[in-house]
């Protein structure tokens, strides 16, 4: 905007320039006299009268009369020009005022045109953004009342969910998904999308409706991304770990090896890993890691793509899923001063999201060495949220087993082996854990 106004300045100042200098130039001085060139003529008249009266063309008498004529009417001649500079007024439009009207009318003459005719609002970013809004709004109405008078239109409430779900307006998206019909569990996109906008409402959990939805979306098309993706986050909010490596390492294999959609899920893949206790391959590593490892990605591509999220987010603040994302990046990069401070600007995310919690806490637990002070409060936070979180519920139990409270450390991790699928690789270590708090309390359980 300030660009704009600067050159549009500078134009109007040559624009007024280019005016006012014809009149604030000095006159030369070369014209030619209209007295002294009336005086010429005569001398000229005259000459011819003698050359006349040499030639016999004329008589001493007339000549005399001729020439008494042209004395008389150069004498008139004379007598108006010099007489006329005198009684002549001088005008007020002098070059200088009129030089001074002319570069003060003329800038504010052309920006009142602008402001009638042009679009200020154009140049400036939030107006824009603001019209742009308000005029989505106003499509977004009017497809509404149109539906209203015709109901049987089952791609337009499709089109109007997705536009609620789009300006956040959940509760109106789902009622509109509802009234699409059948469409929406044939279509593998719409699926998703509807299971997604559930999960918003039931406070980002997949479990129940949504997790069905988008196994049907996978059943309909096997390699649909974004159902890969909130399969495995449904996996691994069950903590079904081993299930949300196998659906996130086959949607890493359908993306660009260098793309930060890559690099972010190689990062979901290796903090899967860690919390199943699964090993991790030499394709599944992430920064820091040695040159050449990760398909050819280096440390520095890693930790470049890395710091152009966080400058993204300095000029976007309010992107708190973007922080929550930096965080993740910077804890798994082991920068966890970084990490504490992008979990803390995820603001609002943190009263919904257990896994969330959970994270922020295993990052400050991470950097004091303990679980106990804020890291614990955040695990109870977690659990309020969602009682039966398996992680939230295995640092609790770490937390009271550092605390010494062996029975509280044994009743989180009892509901723990309630909740995990059978199978799990954790239910062994679980077991151990168990069994130490026992021998920690004098009371050896029997196997």
């Amino acid at each position: 905007m300030n660009v704009f106004i600067g050159i549009s300045a500078l134009l109007t100042l040559l624009v007024v320039a280019w005016l006012v200098r014809p009149l604030l130039r000095k006159p030369t001085g070369h014209g030619v006299s209209s007295e002294r060139l009336n005086a010429d003529i005569h001398r000229d008249q005259l000459h011819a009268l003698q050359a006349d009266l040499a030639r016999g063309v004329i008589s001493q008498q007339d000549f005399e009369t001729t020439r008494d004529e042209l004395q008389l009417r150069l004498l008139d001649d004379t007598e108006s020009f010099e007489a006329t500079p005198k009684n002549r007024k001088q005008s007020f439009w002098t070059p200088k005022r009129t030089s001074v009207a002319v570069g003060l009318s003329l800038p504010v003459l052309a920006l009142g045109l602008y402001l009638q005719l042009g679009t200020p609002e154009a140049i400036n970013p939030i107006a824009a953004a603001n019209r742009n809004d308000h005029q989505m709004q106003e499509m977004i109405d009017k497809l509404a009342q149109r539906l209203e008078s015709n109901p049987n239109d089952p791609k337009a409430w499709v089109m109007l969910a997705r536009s609620y779900k789009a300006m956040a307006r959940f509760a109106e998206a789902q009622q509109a998904f509802e009234r699409a019909g059948d469409i929406v569990k044939t279509d593998p996109d719409l699926l998703v999308d509807h299971a997604e906008l559930i999960a918003i409402l039931a406070g980002n959990q997949l479990q129940g409706k949504p997790e069905q939805m988008i196994n049907e979306a996978l059943r309909l098309n096997p390699e649909h991304p974004m159902g890969l993706m909130m399969s495995g986050l449904a996996a691994y909010q069950n903590a079904d770990y081993q299930g949300a490596v196998t659906r996130w390492e086959k949607l890493l294999d359908m993306l660009p090896p260098d793309s930060p959609d890559a690099q972010q899920m190689q990062a979901n893949i290796d903090d899967a890993r860690a919390k199943g206790g699964l090993a991790a391959t030499e394709s599944n590593k992430l920064p820091p890691i040695p040159a050449g490892a990760g398909a050819g990605m280096t440390a520095n591509n890693v930790n470049d793509m890395v710091d152009r999220l966080a400058a993204r987010l300095k000029n976007n603040p309010d992107d708190l899923a973007g922080w929550a994302r930096l965080a993740r990046a910077y804890k798994v990069q082991n920068r966890l001063d970084e990490a504490i401070a992008a979990y803390a600007k995820t603001g609002k995310l943190l009263d919904t999201d257990p896994d969330l919690l959970t994270q922020y806490a295993d990052t400050l637990a991470m950097r004091n060495k303990s679980l106990q002070g804020q890291p614990n409060e955040l695990i109870k936070k977690a659990l309020a949220i969602a009682p039966k979180h398996p992680m939230a519920l295995m640092m609790a139990g770490q937390a009271a087993y550092q605390s010494g409270n062996y029975a509280a450390a044994i009743g989180y991790w009892k509901t723990v082996l309630s909740v995990l699928p059978v199978g799990s690789a954790d239910i062994e270590l679980i077991n151990a854990e168990i069994a130490d708090a026992q021998r920690k309390m004098g009371t050896v359980s029997k196997p």
